[in-house]
């Protein structure tokens, strides 16, 4: 039986506790043997974690039915008209979301936005179950904007992210077109980006006591890094004579170039005499092996811990941070816009709503009332 679900560690850690459980490569999921005994121990370790959902067979849900195992949903009712699907349905979708993978992987679509398409397209099709892949319309896209996404109060992001693949899907795959434009979209959020102050930033850095760990942090903030251009830089990346930065291949298949100070040099050439990376400029546990994004965030939340910051930072806050010294720093924001690789200088921009260089000089009036 094949079992699907979201990435999620602590599912991951349920799936493991199933006896003969494997994970399949090619189909990106996880398969256990066909039997009651299995089906019984599905039961056990997901209890009280995910709703079990086999197509033909809705088995007794959880109490909190947090999630989906096998569509990656939440929890829905039956409505009039979406029995469950029967297998050779499902045969059928799978079979179109790989092939929408595939077309993705060789467009050399990123790994994120693959996973997020193919997601939202398995969430979208279990929504219209008993509904053939071919027979879907505009309406249907629709009732489902309606009754799912917003009924469950999910982000503009996210029903934003599901409308894109459902186009791309039809239009590349089934070649047909949906009139998604008459699909009312949300209007689009203008949310500031979060800045930590130059002392949290130092306090954060200075937190890890391995240099390596040290390293990757500084370099993300020292050049205004996205952390999968971090991860899939090499040691001939670092031009150290001209003190620049080579990021290769970085969001929209773009190269680009950042400073680098003699501070971020000097860092790196230590961690490398500890360190010698083979392949890529940090590394795994096992050489020739790219450090991992997961252990990459690790290493941020302890630092962040150490340096007892309690806001929710991201490590994409320390790009932001960088953008936004830079600017107050007064750097031209064409400049800033060119070292964070950023397509149009309206996104570069929103970095001056939350520059304070300018605000500190306003006064209010309320200092100026005899009070």
């Amino acid at each position: 039986m094949l079992v699907q679900f979201p990435f999620d560690n602590e599912l991951i850690a349920c799936i493991r506790k199933v006896q003969g459980a494997t994970f399949s490569a090619s189909y990106k999921s996880w398969h256990v043997p066909n039997s009651s005994e299995t089906m019984d121990d599905l039961k056990r370790v997901f209890a009280g974690v995910a709703l079990i959902e086999v197509p033909g067979v809705q088995t007794g849900h959880t109490s909190d039915e947090k999630n989906d195992v096998l569509s990656g949903e939440q929890k829905m009712e039956d409505r009039p008209g979406n029995s469950l699907i029967d297998e050779s349905q499902e045969s059928i979708v799978l079979t179109q979301i790989m092939k929408f993978t595939r077309w993705m992987e060789q467009k050399r679509y990123s790994a994120s936005t693959i996973k997020t398409y193919t997601d939202a397209l398995r969430v979208f099709f279990r929504f219209h179950r008993g509904t053939a892949v071919e027979k879907i319309s505009n309406q249907d896209v629709v009732r489902f904007n309606n009754e799912y996404i917003l009924e469950n109060h999910y982000s503009v992001t996210y029903q934003s992210q599901v409308i894109n693949s459902i186009k791309l899907f039809y239009r590349r795959i089934q070649e047909k077109e949906l009139n998604i434009e008459k699909i009312d979209r949300p209007r689009r959020q203008h949310k500031l980006p979060n800045v930590l102050s130059k002392e949290e930033v130092s306090a954060i850095l200075k937190a890890p006591k391995n240099i390596k760990h040290q390293a990757m942090l500084s370099l993300i903030y020292s050049c205004g890094l996205r952390r999968s251009e971090m991860l899939k830089l090499k040691p001939s990346d670092v031009d150290s004579r001209r003190n620049l930065l080579i990021i290769r291949n970085s969001k929209g298949f773009k190269d680009r170039v950042a400073p680098l100070s003699d501070k971020t040099i000097a860092m790196l050439r230590s961690y490398y005499k500890v360190y010698k990376p083979k392949v890529w400029l940090f590394e795994g546990q096992y050489a020739g092996e790219p450090y991992s994004e997961q252990s990459l965030q690790n290493v941020f939340k302890h630092a962040l811990k150490a340096a007892r910051i309690v806001k929710p930072a991201t490590l994409h806050w320390l790009r932001h941070s960088y953008a936004t010294h830079l600017l107050e720093n007064g750097t031209d924001l064409r400049y800033i816009q060119e070292i964070l690789g950023h397509k149009s200088s309206r996104t570069t921009e929103i970095y001056t709503h939350v520059t304070n260089k300018s605000l500190q000089k306003i006064t209010s009036p309320f200092d100026l009332l005899d009070i």
